[in-house]
């Protein structure tokens, strides 16, 4: 019998294994505007990219939903993830619906109460497979310094002072409130299909938002970030901020591809 004929994919994907760090990232870079440029000319309204990237976190809360109603297990899921992931949709909730009162509204909402259901049955109903002590980051680190920054930095619009402070917190949380899930499945080194799939689904809609601030920065040549009335400082920050978000994901998202074409139901991580 000959030997078995790999696919082109995972062909592809040994090839890049071999190269360097330089290399590595030189490639990762090319895909990443590959695929700016090509949303650009795909989709006209770049504010659809909001709504597609609170979808996809909601379709990765429902993913959630269905491991614990089938499973019946928690194992590998961040409670402190989940936790901070509720207290900045609330916060962004309450917040929306003084400001907008649009379909972003109604999206927050519905992942909002998603959140909390899965908060609920990890602390209370699935308790006993929760493993507490891998789930070690400490969520005032997080919260803390994200509400200083938000106390300065923050936009300046017609709506109340308070407001505007508490819808910048959200994001500056939002930054980072999935730390806690990847330092847990760091931890394990082995990461579930179901809790893969929503980090997954993180990782595009944090690319789908980030999308849209780059693609508006670049058709404005950069006057996007200094918009009169905005602030001067804010606009960058939530660039930033979103740029954060994407590349904490990135890393994992090269994974997880990695892993499903290779046919593997459980995601490695490598050791650091």
């Amino acid at each position: 019998m000959g030997r078995r004929r790999t696919s082109p994919v995972n062909q592809v994907f040994a090839w890049v294994k071999k190269q360097s760090v330089k290399v590595k990232t030189a490639l990762g870079v090319a895909s990443v505007l590959f695929l700016l440029v090509a949303l650009k000319f795909l989709i006209r309204d770049h504010n659809y990219f909001f709504v597609a990237s609170e979808f996809a976190h909601f379709v990765g809360i429902l993913v959630l939903i269905y491991k614990l109603s089938t499973q019946k297990t928690c194992s590998g899921l961040s409670l402190k993830t989940q936790e901070l992931t509720a207290i900045f949709l609330a916060v962004r909730l309450y917040c929306s619906f003084h400001m907008e009162g649009d379909i972003h509204t109604f999206l927050d909402f519905a992942t909002l109460v998603a959140t909390l259901w899965v908060v609920y049955m990890i602390r209370y109903k699935l308790k006993s497979t929760y493993v507490e002590e891998l789930d070690n980051m400490k969520r005032r680190y997080l919260v803390a310094p994200c509400a200083l920054v938000a106390l300065v930095i923050h936009p300046y619009t017609q709506h109340a002072r308070i407001g505007r402070m508490l819808w910048a917190f959200c994001v500056y949380l939002e930054a980072i409130s999935v730390l806690p899930q990847l330092r847990m499945m760091q931890n394990t080194k082995m990461v579930e299909p179901f809790t893969a799939h929503y980090v997954f689904a993180l990782g595009v809609s944090r690319f789908l938002s980030c999308a849209h601030w780059i693609i508006q920065v670049y058709d404005t040549r950069g006057r996007y970030l200094f918009l009169i009335g905005a602030g001067y400082i804010w606009l960058p920050m939530v660039l930033i901020a979103e740029i954060v978000q994407t590349f904490i994901l990135a890393d994992f998202c090269y994974y997880y591809v990695k892993s499903v074409m290779n046919g593997q139901l459980m995601i490695s991580l490598p050791r650091v």
